[in-house]
């Protein structure tokens, strides 16, 4: 997915939005034939990082989190990972983009 928003530690980050991309990988146990009960709906998917990414400025690691909590809480999954990059990233050598992962798994 990809967004625009005011996130990161510098000022000028604070004030202007830039784009971050954020992958979210959900891990589920299925029970039985697919459904609409137990498949999972990437629209609703969507618009909750689409929610949370909207709640700025903030962090990539916040953001991450907060995502993260809501899919373990809200989607049934039993393990979620949600990776968030940042391309345009302003450091002294090359570099793609600045990558943050938050992991969340549930006890078994």
């Amino acid at each position: 997915m990809r967004f625009h928003s005011r996130v990161g530690i510098l000022p000028h980050e604070r004030e202007h939005a830039q784009p971050i991309e954020i992958d979210v990988t959900v891990w589920r146990s299925r029970q039985g034939p697919a459904n609409a009960d137990t498949v999972l709906d990437y629209r609703r998917l969507y618009d909750l990082t689409a929610l949370v990414v909207g709640l700025e400025p903030r962090y990539l690691e916040e953001i991450g989190d907060e995502i993260a909590d809501q899919v373990m809480h809200g989607f049934g999954a039993q393990q979620v990972r949600v990776a968030l990059r940042k391309p345009n990233v302003a450091l002294p050598g090359p570099l793609a983009h600045a990558e943050v992962v938050i992991e969340r798994r549930r006890d078994a």
